[in-house]
């Protein structure tokens, strides 16, 4: 996907919002049964997928951020596909949630982002630290989305990003140009100096339709 066509949907996904709350654990605790479905619909492997996140989940609750950041960004590196939405989805744009990309075992740019980003929101991770954020990807000259993390609001921010197994900060990326960024608080758009608070991220429509179906237990 060329990367004018994203930045212009920009300004076309931009809907009048309505407050959708997400639970810390809304996908975190599965039944027995929800195993069973997924097991069914696609694979044992794919249910085991989801119970190796779940333990990654219970299991490092107290280990320090970077730590945490370090475990999440290689468990979704490792165990997810890069797959267009096309191709997987047969939509031009699809975010997925993160049961969805576990249990097929497939995704792109943003589903890894979304992924690694809900994880870490439930180990602990306070929200205002992580962004979901567009980039230009120079080399493949597209609009890539990765995970930031900022330690605190005038630190540099670490890049969680499935071409590359390193998390490195974003200074380091020289490849990446940022765009804007969001997460369920607010927008920004990124300036060379400065990034400017700009709408709230409820307003995009595919991360409404996300937190939706995150809240129905897709």
């Amino acid at each position: 996907m060329l990367f004018n066509t994203k930045t212009k949907r920009l300004g076309c996904i931009m809907l009048i919002g309505f407050a959708l709350s997400w639970s810390a654990h809304s996908e975190q605790d599965m039944t027995e049964q929800q195993l069973n479905t997924i097991e069914q619909k696609y694979n044992k492997f794919a249910r085991q997928r989801v119970i190796d996140w779940q333990q990654l989940i219970q299991d490092n609750q107290d280990l320090p951020e970077q730590e945490k950041l370090n475990r999440v960004n290689a468990f979704f590196n490792a165990n997810v596909q890069f797959i267009n939405d096309q191709a997987l989805w047969e939509q031009k744009d699809y975010w997925a949630t993160p049961i969805e990309t576990l249990s097929i075992g497939g995704g792109d740019c943003e589903d890894y982002a979304i992924a690694k980003y809900f994880t870490l929101k439930q180990l602990g991770v306070d929200e205002s630290k992580l962004r979901l954020t567009y980039v230009k990807a120079i080399e493949l000259n597209q609009a890539h989305m990765v995970l930031t993390y900022f330690e605190n609001k005038r630190a540099v921010p670490l890049v969680l990003d499935n071409l590359i197994i390193e998390i490195k900060y974003a200074s380091q990326r020289t490849d990446l140009i940022p765009v804007y960024s969001f997460n369920g608080s607010g927008l920004w758009l990124t300036k060379p100096k400065e990034n400017q608070r700009v709408s709230d991220a409820a307003h995009l429509s595919l991360w409404q339709n996300l937190l939706l179906r995150i809240r129905n237990g897709h």
